[in-house]
Parts: structure tokens; C-alpha cells; sequence
């Protein structure tokens, strides 16, 4: 009689499995952990070289001639940065409707006034006049710096946000007449200004000097961090560093293999 019939099929020993199952799961966090740190140092990279041509714009257009606001409102029509371009306008501020932006300037905490300069043709353009302490807030506290009658301001176009620019920015305190992201539409209507009525960017005074007080004007920050260049050396760093300690690994667990 012939006996049982053996199998075809070679039998892996259980303990093999484990072992392999953890290498893939190994090798696939490593990949992925790979590809993280590669793509942030690229996109480090891309801020890099967007930070760099945002400069460069803005040492040209800070020096080129103000350009009136007709200019300036025909490019933001077609969808062009009009991102700190000179810009030259004339109008009555509306003392009665200034917005408070929170601000710090110089090592001082403050705020930066925004007043609704009222156009010749009725519209409103909400104009960052410059910065006051913090005790200064209340108009009442600097009636001297409240500029009556028509006045021409020359100043550099400020692009409205879309949006809060991050989710750790506080929200804005409206009744207190608080802000700290410039929500151009909010501040328009809480001062009962009309969506039509209004121009849809910001101006920022320039260093004409005030003859009667506060605010300070010419608070245009030109001085922007640019630390992308590092921080994508150290992303990339890292990555280098990991394939290094990958490579390590695999060539001790081969070195640690029994010979046959």
C-alpha cells in the first residue's frame, strides 16, 4: 500500500512571516517618510523663489512714481498685483468711521488707524493714516491728528486678504473696534459703508509728516524674513540623514546574517 500523499507545495515555517511583514511595513514608513520630508523641502524651495521675486517687486515699485488711483483701480480690474505700488489720491477722511488694526511698531504696542478717505465721487478707500500707542486708540485722545478738509495722500496700494491668514490670527473684535487681520468688507460695514462704495484695496500712507501729532505714518513693513533657503537645507538634511541610517540598517542586518 502506498502512503499518504506529501503536499507539492513547500511549507514556509511561521516564523518567517512576522519577520517579513514587519520589513515591509518598515519599508513603507521609510518611503513615506521620505517622500514628507523631501516634498516640504521643495516647497521650501518654491517659497524661496517666490519670496525672492516678491522683493525684488518690492524694491521696484517702492521707488517708482505715484501713479493715480484710477491707474491702480484699472489693474486690480484685470487681476493684476497692484501689491505695494505707488499711488497718489486725494479726498476727506472720515474721522468718525476710523477702523483699529492691532499692531506692533518699533518695540511699541499700538494700533494702526485705517480711516475711510471719502473720493470725490462718493466711493470711500480705507486708508492706513499710520500708528498710535496703545493709550492713543480713542480719537479723542489725538483730536490735533485729525486731518479736516481735503487732503492728498500719497501712499502705496495694500491688496485686501481673501481670507484670515492663519487659524492662530484671534478674530476680530468688532464691537470693540479691534482687528487683527484686515477683513476689508467687515470693516466697511461696520461702519455702514456700502459694498459699492467702496474701494476693494487698502492704501498705506506714506512719511509725509503729520503737522498735527499722531498717527505715525510710513509703517509699510519692507523687511520681510526670508528664511526658506534654511529651512529647506534642513528639510532636505533630514532626508539625507534617514536614506543614511536606512542604508546602515540593511547593510548591519546583512552582516549579522549567519554564514551558510
Amino acid at each position: 500500500m502506498r502512503g499518504p500523499a506529501r503536499s507539492t507545495v513547500a511549507e514556509v515555517p511561521a516564523s518567517r512571516i512576522p519577520g517579513k511583514g514587519k520589513a515591509v511595513l518598515t519599508g513603507i514608513a521609510f518611503l513615506v517618510a521620505l517622500a514628507i520630508l523631501l516634498s516640504l523641502g521643495t516647497w521650501q524651495m518654491q517659497r524661496l523663489a517666490w519670496k525672492e521675486q516678491l522683493l525684488a517687486d518690492m524694491a521696484e515699485r517702492r521707488i517708482a512714481a505715484p501713479a493715480p488711483l484710477a491707474d491702480i483701480e484699472a489693474m486690480a480690474a484685470k487681476g493684476d498685483d497692484v501689491e505695494y505700488r505707488p499711488v497718489t489720491v486725494t479726498g476727506i477722511f472720515a474721522n468718525n468711521r476710523e477702523r483699529h488694526f492691532f499692531a506692533t511698531w518699533r518695540g511699541q504696542t499700538g494700533y494702526y488707524v485705517y480711516t475711510p478717505l471719502q473720493l470725490a465721487d462718493g466711493r470711500f478707500l480705507f486708508v492706513n493714516r499710520g500708528f498710535v500707542p496703545f493709550e492713543a486708540k480713542e480719537p479723542e485722545m489725538r483730536k490735533q491728528g485729525q486731518l479736516t478738509g481735503e487732503q492728498t495722500v500719497i501712499g502705496l496700494a495694500r491688496a485686501r486678504l481673501a481670507e484670515k491668514p492663519s487659524s492662530i490670527v484671534p478674530d476680530n473684535d468688532v464691537a470693540k473696534n479691534i482687528f487683527y487681520w484686515k477683513d476689508l468688507d467687515v470693516m466697511a460695514s461696520s461702519v455702514t459703508i456700502p459694498a459699492d462704495r467702496l474701494v476693494h484695496f487698502f492704501v498705506d500712507a506714506g512719511d509725509a509728516p503729520n503737522p498735527k501729532g499722531l498717527p505715525i505714518g510710513a509703517v509699510t513693513q519692507f523687511d520681510l524674513p526670508n528664511n526658506h533657503l534654511q529651512y529647506a537645507v534642513t528639510w532636505y538634511g533630514l532626508a539625507a540623514a534617514l536614506v543614511g541610517v536606512a542604508l546602515y540598517a540593511v547593510f548591519r542586518r546583512k552582516g549579522d546574517r549567519p554564514a551558510p
